[in-house]
């Protein structure tokens, strides 16, 4: 019977009684092919593309663990592994040239770097295509633990639309949402000592508003002093009077009224139509608001005060309430709602003439 070849890395298959005075030499070839295949490693330059060779009987770079693509390509590149080939792979990309490279079968898929992709990538051919391990990446098939700080060497962490960072329960502390023409974006930047770290608002866009959204009739809370260098009030602007106004502190913080008062009217302070002041606040706070009143030659005043519907007695600015508008004024009433216990207000409110 005579020698045979083996199927993938092409070792020289001795038969009973042959290689009389060479089969040590042969033996030998065959275990530095078996370290070659562990451990070796081969540096192949590459222009217009490769088949890894596997000769029989014999050292070569197809049979190699580790291979190093050089070289300068001018174009996509292929290297080939030979159909039939059972074997793992580590491969490094790095060619000069933005150009993408496959390792892929003779005629079998393969795994593709991208043009830009210099990097490593295990993979395996299973005798008819060339398949991608997946091992260099943290792939959600997995749950990787640190021993170490994670450096991304520079690179993006990509978290998809609803992904969240977790604490060690699964619990949510930050919760990622995709606008997917997004160019603005926020910006942590930590301070050394003396000055206060940011959180800012960043992007293509010159000028771009930061918002902070709280959860339904929930608030936005500063623990501690704050300091504004500019703010802006939201202003509900309503063309039509009516004599039971309803002023949602939820959503403005002043109301005015560009069609003119046609009555004497009553003043409804609530969170909104859906919430109430009660609801919206907490024992211990307050909240201002001011409703503008326009009047013609005919003045009209505010002459009932309510939280949630049901009529207080305001502390008016000056000891008493007003008994009458101001004619041909923009008359504003200020109101400081201040919640002492469960729907119970003290309501500080003011007129003041505008003409």
């Amino acid at each position: 019977m005579a020698n045979s070849t083996s199927t993938n890395l092409k070792l020289t298959v001795q038969a009973t009684g042959e290689n009389s005075g060479t089969w040590g030499q042969i033996t030998n070839t065959n275990l530095l092919i078996l370290e070659q295949a562990i451990g070796g490693y081969s540096s192949i330059a590459v222009t217009s593309g490769a088949t890894l060779t596997f000769s029989n009987g014999a050292l070569s770079n197809g049979k190699d663990q580790v291979i190093k693509l050089t070289g300068t390509i001018a174009g996509a590149i292929n290297v080939v592994v030979p159909d039939g080939i059972e074997k793992t792979y580590i491969i490094q990309n790095a060619t000069s040239g933005a150009y993408t490279v496959t390792v892929k079968t003779s005629s079998g898929s393969g795994v593709t770097w991208g043009a830009t992709d210099k990097g490593i990538k295990m993979v395996y051919s299973d005798g008819t295509d060339v398949v991608d391990t997946a091992f260099t990446k943290v792939s959600s098939d997995y749950t990787p633990t640190l021993s170490g700080i994670l450096d991304t060497n520079g690179n993006d962490i990509v978290v998809d639309t609803g992904g969240a960072i977790e604490d060690d329960s699964n619990n949510e502390y930050i919760k990622f949402v995709k606008t997917a023409s997004a160019v603005n974006e926020i910006s942590i930047t930590n301070q050394a000592t003396g000055s206060a770290p940011s959180i800012a608002a960043t992007g293509d866009d010159t000028n771009i508003d930061f918002n902070l959204t709280p959860k339904g009739i929930g608030r936005v809370t500063l623990n501690g002093n704050g300091k504004i260098q500019g703010l802006a009030e939201k202003v509900l602007v309503n063309g039509t009077f009516t004599s039971n106004v309803n002023v949602d502190t939820n959503t403005q913080a002043v109301q005015l009224d560009t069609a003119a008062a046609t009555a004497n009217f009553t003043v409804n302070l609530r969170g909104d139509g859906s919430n109430s002041l009660d609801s919206s606040m907490d024992v211990g706070e307050s909240i201002t608001v001011a409703y503008v009143t326009k009047q013609n030659a005919t003045a009209y005043y505010n002459t009932t005060v309510q939280v949630d519907g049901t009529g207080v007695t305001p502390v008016w600015q000056g000891g008493s309430a007003p008994t009458g508008g101001n004619v041909s004024s923009n008359d504003v009433y200020t109101y400081t709602a201040i919640k002492t216990a469960a729907s119970t207000f003290t309501v500080l409110a003011a007129q003041t003439q505008f003409a």
